[in-house]
């Protein structure tokens, strides 16, 4: 997927809610001169417009999602446990 894609499409309110919140805590760390503020917020709000890591729902490029292998035996065995 190309970046151009990827900003343009996609969008939820998690990813909304990362730019528009890191845009503002970038804006809140200039006014008070805390430039470490404005790497850390930059990461969140290039998160949100990118849509990488947690705002995009999921890993880059959706490869995080876990297939579960299915068994030769669907039948779920017993054990019985007796009490003495």
């Amino acid at each position: 997927m190309d970046i151009k894609a990827r900003i343009l499409t996609g969008w939820s309110f998690r990813r909304v809610l990362y730019l528009a919140m890191g845009v503002y805590l970038i804006s809140q760390s200039i006014i008070d001169k805390q430039w470490f503020g404005v790497i850390l917020s930059t990461y969140f709000a290039s998160m949100g417009f990118f849509a990488f890591g947690c705002a995009a729902g999921n890993c880059f490029g959706g490869n995080c999602n876990t297939i579960l292998s299915s068994n030769d035996s669907d039948e779920v065995k017993f054990e019985e446990i007796n009490n003495k």
